[in-house]
């Protein structure tokens, strides 16, 4: 998962593309990017790490340039190599910065189609990269000197006939324009808003509409699946569907966990879908057992804190915030390794013992992935005195991989995985665990805006919505993102960054 975000303004962006980021930053923490261009000549800063420790005052000021584009990032397959860092460049033709955010479930396939049949040279193995390729190949083959706005919307066409999964991504043309565009199911969000000035009007597009909040722009819509949005140098907006059979199926993770709750997408407000959620399991709760004896209801924050408001005013009872949350560790699924994740926990939640002694309290998250960080707040809380330990997710249990940007583990790590809801319960170690329904989850969503009828809920059910995912590719992923796999990685990616140290003092 990621964020990304470009603007086209009258005047320098590399402020406004840094706020905008900082706001995103939730979508990726690993690392961050930005390039503008300045009277045809690109400019670039990108690193690893946060948004704030990637950029220092002398790389804002050579930021120069009324366009440009940012990114967020974290690794979808563990790696977190600098090279990897977004926009990606390339020369030809124009020269094109693109940031992406999903995952291409034919990046294979494609990389052999570049190298083989466009000719074109790929300096990772990122499906960003390829995405890029595929795109500039599909401009350079019209064979225009000067694309025209026709020529972007054939060139996204082009990418959506040949591209497979879940992306949505925003490109910088060097001296042309900003175009943003989403995949035709729509599973990646993404947004675009205008801000009046006195010189004109501005676009930003965006993952979340959060960031065009934060910086004055008012959201226009989102982007429609399979739409392209192109901003020209004039600041002349031009909007193109550039897909066949085109249908919205966004990915509903993101209402459950990733989304900002300020955050609108698809006209349904993320903050009250997680209310509903709330609601939704407080009544599967009551007809489970109307007799309760829950004492206190305590969300393990931030995402899970609104769910977790609406189950204790749904149930009558108590509303505490009982875990306090340390905000300069990073998302804990993300990380690499099971062991960094284990030793993680302690050093981002602490409890606040009176809230837990001799009463029994219900845990609420957003969800349960691996288990390691629930099993970890379950002790915590008997630690602190608590009678029993209840446990409810706001969402149904995770029992297969993502593969459209969201870098959930190989399926035998997934805790819920080939087990019963009671077998996920002993292993954790609550007193009880109850699960959202799907049909809640979904209907939480739906709510907000009844015209979209279906979620990407592939987590959950297994049901790959683009039609191309087998137990062959699941298993190839499943070895690229297994702890192992990533431990691996990052030990080679530390001795390439020790040797390239070298080779710099030298």
């Amino acid at each position: 998962m990621c964020g990304i975000v470009g603007i086209v303004a009258k005047s320098n962006v590399n402020q406004d593309l840094y706020d905008a980021l900082t706001v995103l930053q939730h979508r990726g923490q690993d690392a961050a990017g930005i390039v503008t261009c300045d009277n045809g000549r690109l400019n670039q800063r990108k690193g690893n790490g946060l948004v704030r420790d990637v950029f220092h005052n002398r790389h804002m000021q050579r930021l120069t340039g009324n366009i440009g584009v940012g990114h967020v990032r974290y690794p979808t397959a563990g790696s977190s190599s600098p090279a990897l860092a977004q926009p990606f460049y390339v020369n030809s033709p124009y020269g094109i910065s693109l940031a992406h955010n999903g995952n291409l479930t034919n990046a294979a396939q494609l990389s052999r189609e570049l190298f083989q049949t466009d000719l074109r040279h790929l300096n990772t193995d990122s499906d960003s990269e390829v995405l890029l390729n595929i795109f500039a190949h599909e401009l350079q083959k019209l064979g225009k000197i000067a694309p025209s706005a026709d020529d972007i919307f054939a060139a996204v066409a082009g990418v959506h006939a040949r591209c497979l999964g879940g992306y949505g991504a925003i490109a910088m043309l060097a001296n042309y324009g900003v175009v943003g565009f989403r995949d035709p199911h729509g599973i990646r969000p993404l947004v675009f808003g205008a801000r009046e000035t006195e010189f004109g009007t501005e676009y930003m597009i965006a993952s979340e509409s959060v960031a065009l909040d934060c910086l004055g722009f008012k959201l226009v819509r989102d982007v429609a699946p399979g739409e392209a949005v192109y901003i020209d140098i004039d600041g002349k907006l031009h909007s193109r569907q550039c897909a066949a059979n085109a249908k919205a199926t966004p990915c509903i993770f993101e209402h459950v966990y990733f989304a900002r709750p300020d955050s609108i997408m698809d006209g349904v407000s993320v903050y009250k879908s997680r209310l509903r959620q709330g609601e939704k399991l407080a009544a599967k709760i009551l007809a489970l057992r109307p007799d309760h004896d829950i004492d206190v209801v305590v969300p393990i924050p931030d995402s899970s804190r609104i769910a977790g408001q609406s189950v204790a005013q749904n149930l009558g009872v108590k509303f505490r915030e009982g875990l306090v949350k340390n905000r300069y560790i990073g998302r804990t699924f993300i990380m690499p390794g099971q062991s960094e994740r284990k030793k993680s926990v302690k050093q981002k939640l602490n409890t606040i013992e009176l809230e837990f002694k001799d009463k029994n309290v219900m845990l609420v998250d957003d969800s349960i992935v691996r288990g390691t960080t629930c099993r970890q707040i379950i002790e915590m809380a008997r630690d602190a005195g608590a009678a029993k330990v209840y446990f409810a997710s706001a969402a149904p249990p995770v029992r297969y991989p993502n593969v459209y940007g969201i870098d959930m583990p190989a399926a035998e790590e997934l805790i819920a995985h080939n087990r019963t809801e009671q077998q996920v319960c002993d292993l954790i170690g609550a007193d009880w665990l109850v699960y959202q329904e799907l049909d809640d989850l979904v209907a939480s969503s739906t709510e907000g805006n009844p015209e979209i009828t279906q979620y990407d809920c592939s987590v959950f059910n297994g049901e790959y919505i683009t039609g191309d995912i087998d137990d062959n590719y699941l298993n190839t992923i499943a070895a690229a993102r297994n702890d192992q796999s990533k431990s691996e990685r990052a030990e080679t990616e530390d001795v390439a960054g020790i040797a390239l140290h070298n080779d710099d003092a030298s």
